[in-house]
């Protein structure tokens, strides 16, 4: 019987910084083949995202967005990954959609601050009080854990109820102080128009971006770009799809030139300790596809 891993079961295997291990190795793979299809009827939608990695094996990753769900008391989103054998190609094993998601996402940004983040950073701040804020608070804690800790949000209740959940975390009251205090700020928002200004962050500053995913969202402006090192997890996936990257390139605020590196070349991703490091996270089949693996290979060694 192909097993199914819960979030409940998987979770509680996991480690951030051996994640990140993971994905680097992902990347001395040859590089994934990876594919998007988007299926409507009126307003609910099913996302399915797939990749095929030669010495991973293959994964796809489904999900199901009705949005008329919690007015029934229902999750909006529902969904699961199917990974499946390198050798042969049966299935493996079925793991829940927001366990591999949880820790894809924060995993890919902490993979970046291992490389661009100072190593001693003391102030870290997180903008946005979501369900990614609360896992990048996990996950940073991980590598700096002596690190101080602040959240903005618009909605000060919920930055609050964040730091109810999140020991050790503060509210940042003033966006601008914060941001020109903190040593590495993390930002998932859904803006479509920039919260973050270039003008704000000071030499040394490592900026990690996860909000936008779209062609029209964006979470820092021009100025923050062109004062940055920029670096991408996948050049394939930001570049042509998501506003953040997007919009400077069509406007010639930036050049192709200006995105130093992505993941698979991960020996570029360097830094000065003055330089200002702006890394995108864009996501991809292919991270969940390692991250999925990763989580087998703990469930299995359990």
């Amino acid at each position: 019987m192909i097993p199914f891993i819960s979030f409940e079961d998987g979770d509680k295997l996991l480690d951030w910084l051996p994640l990140t291990d993971a994905l680097a190795a992902g990347h001395d793979q040859p590089k994934a083949d990876i594919g998007d299809t988007f299926l409507y009827r009126a307003e609910d939608t099913l996302l399915s995202r797939s990749a095929f990695i030669d010495g991973l094996g293959a994964a796809v990753k489904s999900a199901t967005v009705f949005p008329g769900n919690p007015a029934k008391g229902k999750p909006m989103i529902h969904g699961a990954v199917t990974l499946f054998s390198d050798t042969d190609g049966t299935p493996e094993a079925l793991l829940d959609f927001h366990l591999v998601t949880k820790w894809k996402t924060a995993g890919d940004s902490l993979l970046a601050a291992r490389r661009l983040a100072r190593p001693d950073s003391e102030n870290i701040l997180i903008v946005g009080a979501g369900t990614v804020g609360r896992n990048l608070f996990a996950a940073y804690s991980s590598l700096f854990p002596k690190a101080r800790f602040q959240v903005w949000n618009r909605t000060r209740a919920n930055a609050e109820e964040m730091c109810a959940d999140c020991p050790g975390l503060a509210v940042a009251d003033d966006l601008e102080t914060a941001v020109r205090g903190a040593d590495i700020v993390t930002s998932a928002t859904m803006s479509t128009t920039p919260v973050l200004r270039g003008e704000w962050l000071q030499p040394g500053t490592h900026l990690d971006l996860i909000g936008a995913y779209r062609p029209d969202m964006r979470e820092v402006d021009d100025t923050a770009l062109t004062r940055s090192r920029i670096f991408v997890d996948s050049r394939d996936t930001t570049i042509g799809h998501i506003g953040e990257i997007e919009i400077p390139l069509a406007a010639g605020t930036i050049q192709h030139s200006d995105i130093l590196a992505d993941y698979y070349e991960l020996g570029a991703f360097t830094r000065a300790p003055e330089d200002i490091t702006l890394f995108k996270n864009g996501g991809g089949a292919h991270l969940d596809l390692m991250t999925a693996r990763y989580i087998l290979d703990r469930w299995k060694a359990a």
